[in-house]
């Protein structure tokens, strides 16, 4: 039943995507006609802008009212139907794939956090204990080690030293992810002390901060002397539009309950009453992609980037969408409104790269798409539920103990019920024939669980043939999806697909929507490519993210690693890679 379901739907995505490739081939011509008259992009600056959670459907959704940056953006090479072609669509492995042409299986990323089970512990996809956090040396210290691909910045870097790559975020796995090993500057957003980055032995935080101590000095000045309030974006045509951004996303306004908590969809937010909270506030709102753009401009005038004979790289992860989508959903005003300051905001962005003496190419793209609130979508009729965490792994646990005749818990779910450790009394590796029968028992009850589409062992996975390199995203079978997440070591042992209606996450005060899953709505993210000159050009075949880092290296004369997933895909008709 649940396979006809999920095959019914495939079916009706081939329908909807022949119709769309029938269009295409009619109006080829005219598009071709168009491409050969574009300037093929020449770049000194390669400015590569990742928006967190920036699903294809919110992009769809949006489009129609893009006046700034994405609409200039959307003039170009678009790709409306990119994938994250693997399983885990997490914040960390989404932005291991944008610039380094490789799956998550490759890169080393397999999910935000995994469980080391040697030691006992949660791990966090970038933690380096051989490094310290410039604003706090007893914070969560993080740097690229974890990632074991390179990045097109550190192709760039190996044959042109001088070339300069930045990279700058809200968070920082949206920074290093995509900035690699080699950049001279990795930074991101911590509220309450501006922009930070690591520093290793040898080093001190006053030279690793420098680029960006005159920013963050001005930054704190700026926010004492006029806090953000965020509220309904106004803008100076409002009186002749009639009301703008502001008018539309206030008619989205309505009253939930989450998790047992009563709360109004609306701007203003309710006024914090703590520092902690406000912090908090702050960085779930617009505002931490308004000065993660001011940062890079900052960093692009200041380092001169593009000005010079060499190419250089900006790459950009702008954190915003996805807090906004976490805690307040991704259909309501407050994601209505983020989305047109954002629009704004881009094409400020875009503006100032007027400046820049060489060429300019820009690619946009996002590490993962999401799904709204469960909530919501169950009061408008989809058959939407929760799964909560703790009971779910807890019934699991007692029935392979009662069956196995154990006196542990055996199945830990500490990085999410999507990935699960077999684990001994101590909590840690047990023996590979406690693992193989803990396994063999466990799968059958999960697989029969109504809430579960699949479950594989992760080391059956492992052994799985690749998926044929052309083979296109969204053909992909569960199991080819879930082996572009596993990394031998970093894995659970059991890895777990919930039904596409079922959300493995409990909403709490300041959180009521997840990603992660398997399914399009999670992996479908738009992939755009611009430059001035550039012929406006829909393409309606799935591209998958892993292809932008060799379009953009075969763009520059970059020759990448031979073991990467992606391909070049020609921007200008006629053009080959």
């Amino acid at each position: 039943m649940r396979e006809g379901r999920l095959r019914a739907t495939s079916l009706a995505m081939k329908k909807m995507l022949t119709c769309g490739v029938i269009a295409a081939a009619v109006s080829v011509g005219f598009a071709a006609q168009a491409q050969s008259t574009a300037t093929k992009p020449a770049p000194k600056l390669v400015v590569v802008i990742s928006i967190d959670q920036f699903s294809a459907n919110l992009y769809a959704q949006h489009r129609p009212e893009f006046t700034g940056g994405l609409k200039q953006l959307s003039a170009g090479i678009v790709y409306p139907n990119g994938y994250q072609s693997h399983a885990f669509t997490e914040t960390c492995p989404g932005h291991s794939t944008l610039l380094t042409g490789k799956h998550p299986n490759k890169t080393g990323i397999s999910a935000n956090d995994w469980y080391d089970k040697t030691t006992g512990k949660t791990v966090y996809c970038l933690a380096d204990p051989s490094v310290t956090l410039a604003d706090d040396p007893k914070g969560r210290a993080v740097s690229p080690a974890n990632m074991v691909a390179t990045t097109y910045g550190d192709w760039l870097k190996a044959v042109s030293p001088n070339s300069r790559v930045f990279g700058v975020s809200g968070k920082d796995r949206g920074a290093i992810t995509m900035s690699g090993h080699a950049a001279d500057g990795q930074f991101w957003y911590q509220p309450g002390f501006g922009f930070t980055t690591y520093v290793r032995p040898g080093q001190t935080a006053e030279a690793r901060l420098k680029p960006v101590a005159a920013f963050n000095a001005k930054l704190a000045a700026d926010l004492k002397k006029q806090p953000f309030v965020w509220d309904y974006a106004k803008s100076p045509l409002d009186a002749v539009t009639g009301g703008g951004s502001a008018k539309r996303c206030k008619a989205l306004e309505a009253d939930y309950e989450t998790g047992g908590r009563k709360w109004r969809a609306a701007l203003p937010i309710p006024a914090a009453t703590t520092e902690a909270e406000k912090r908090r506030d702050l960085a779930a709102s617009p505002y931490t992609d308004q000065v993660t753009l001011e940062l890079a401009t900052a960093l692009r005038e200041a380092y001169g980037l593009g000005d010079g004979p060499q190419v250089d790289v900006l790459a950009i992860s702008l954190s915003a969408t996805d807090y906004i989508g976490h805690r307040y959903g991704t259909r309501g005003p407050e994601m209505c409104d983020q989305i047109a300051r954002l629009d704004e905001r881009l094409g400020a962005f875009l503006k100032g790269l007027e400046k820049v003496k060489g060429g300019v190419l820009v690619a946009l793209s996002a590490d993962h798409g999401g799904a709204d609130m469960a909530e919501r979508l169950h009061g408008e009729g989809y058959d939407y539920e929760r799964v909560i965490g703790k009971p779910w792994i807890a019934k699991l646990n007692a029935q392979v103990r009662a069956q196995l005749g154990l006196s542990w818990d055996p199945l830990n779910a500490e990085g999410g019920l999507d990935q699960i450790y077999v684990v001994g009394p101590d909590g840690k590796a047990t023996s590979d024939i406690d693992r193989t029968r803990i396994t063999a028992a466990a799968l059958p009850l999960i697989i029969s669980d109504p809430a579960v589409a699949g479950a594989f062992d992760s080391n059956a996975l492992l052994t799985l043939p690749p998926a044929p390199a052309d083979a296109s995203p969204e053909e992909l079978s569960l199991a080819e999806r879930l082996r572009r997440s596993v990394y031998p070591g970093r894995v659970g042992d059991i890895v777990v697909a919930f039904r596409p209606d079922r959300v493995p996450a409990t909403a709490g005060p300041t959180y009521v929507s997840t990603h992660g899953s398997p399914w399009d709505y999670d992996r479908r993210v738009p992939i755009l490519f611009w430059w001035k000159g550039a012929a406006p050009h829909e393409r309606v075949l799935p591209l998958d993210t892993v292809d932008i880092a060799p379009t953009i290296a075969a763009v520059t004369g970059v020759t990448p690693p031979a073991d990467i997933d992606g391909k070049c895909r020609p921007l200008v008709y006629g053009q080959r890679c």
